[in-house]
This record gives structure tokens, C-alpha cells and sequence, in this order.
């Protein structure tokens, strides 16, 4: 079994029909997963990722987690650098071991986050964060685009990684141990981008 990707947070196998068994399978295991639910898919020729989760922080306090320096120590890892829209980054992720540069392109407090990453052994990639309130807590939404397309269910499992421990981080929990939940959720993973063509 290959170890994870090493970039990853917070990236679809094509969307089955509300209603359809697959998708009632995927409802269960997002429930299992803390509400986290992620679809594989590709764009362009390249493979991208979609995660949705809701949690119950309000969006202040979710928006805090992703853009303060010391709250991303907590759940993601070390990062160096302007944060603010424009600015240019150096990163070392915790769970995945991914070290690379970012630059953030847009900053649009406390709702939208885009981000694009790069390190030496990778293609660059960029993430989208969206948070919506839901009634008194958020609707968060991850999209990883760029991925290289037989990669795309081992980045998947890395970027799940990160959500859920963002989630954990806003709950109060630890983090997952990540090379176990990697194995767990690369399979899933795996069977998604098979559908992939």
C-alpha cells in the first residue's frame, strides 16, 4: 500500500442521484466520517475533489481555524509567511508531511478562502474554501483541483484527512492517527475514481 500524498487538505468520481442506494451508503459513511462527505471527479483532464461537511461552530470561529497562524498549528501544521490576500507562504502539514510554498489568492473574510500550493515534487494545485451559516453553525466546503488523475483517490484520502481534522480541532477532539485513516478512506477513495474515465 502506497503512503499518503503528501500534500493534502483541505480535493469526483461522477455524482450518483439523490435517492440511489450509493447514495444512501455514502450518507451512512459520511456519518461515520463526523458529517464529512467527499466525491472524486475530473476536470479538464485533471482530477478534483469536493468535500462538504457541516459542523457546529459558527462561521467566525471556523474562519479563525483556517486563517490564524496559531489555530492552524493546533490541527494543520506550520505555516510561514503573509496570510492575507496576496500574500505568499511556506508550509509544513502535520498529518501528511507535505512541505511546500502557497500563495492566497483570494481572502474574502469570513466566507471564502482560495489558496494555491506548489512543492518541488508536485504539480501545484489550489484549494477553495467556502463557509455558509447553517442555521447556528457552518457549511463548509473543500474543493482540491489540479490533482493528477490516477492520484486522485490517494489525494482524496489525505485532503479528508485534513477536514476531519479541522472538525476535531473546532470539537475539541485530537486528531486522527493519520496513516490508518489514510488506508481506511483510500479504498473508498479508490472505488470512486474507478468510475473515473
Amino acid at each position: 500500500m502506497s503512503p499518503p500524498p503528501r500534500r493534502g487538505l483541505v480535493p469526483g468520481r461522477a455524482m450518483c442521484p439523490p435517492g440511489t442506494a450509493e447514495e444512501q451508503r455514502m450518507t451512512s459513511e459520511a456519518q461515520a466520517d463526523g458529517g464529512v462527505r467527499g466525491r472524486v471527479g475530473a476536470e479538464g483532464g485533471e482530477g478534483v475533489v469536493r468535500f462538504e461537511a457541516r459542523c457546529a461552530a459558527v462561521v467566525e470561529e471556523v474562519w479563525a481555524a483556517l486563517t490564524d497562524r496559531h489555530r492552524l498549528q493546533q490541527w494543520l501544521g506550520d505555516l510561514r509567511g503573509d496570510l492575507r490576500q496576496g500574500g505568499a507562504f511556506t508550509a509544513t502539514f502535520t498529518s501528511s508531511g507535505w512541505e511546500g510554498t502557497g500563495q492566497v489568492e483570494v481572502c474574502a473574510p469570513p466566507h471564502r478562502l482560495v489558496v494555491h500550493t506548489q512543492s518541488a515534487d508536485e504539480l501545484a494545485a489550489r484549494f477553495e474554501v467556502t463557509l455558509t451559516p447553517d442555521g447556528g453553525g457552518t457549511a463548509l466546503v473543500v474543493e482540491d483541483h489540479g490533482l493528477p488523475l490516477e492520484q486522485v483517490a490517494a489525494y482524496a484520502a489525505g485532503d479528508q484527512i485534513h477536514v476531519e481534522d479541522l472538525l476535531a480541532h473546532l470539537a475539541g477532539r485530537p486528531r486522527c492517527e493519520p496513516r490508518t485513516r489514510w488506508a481506511e478512506l483510500h479504498a473508498v477513495y479508490l472505488e470512486q475514481a474507478a468510475t473515473l474515465g
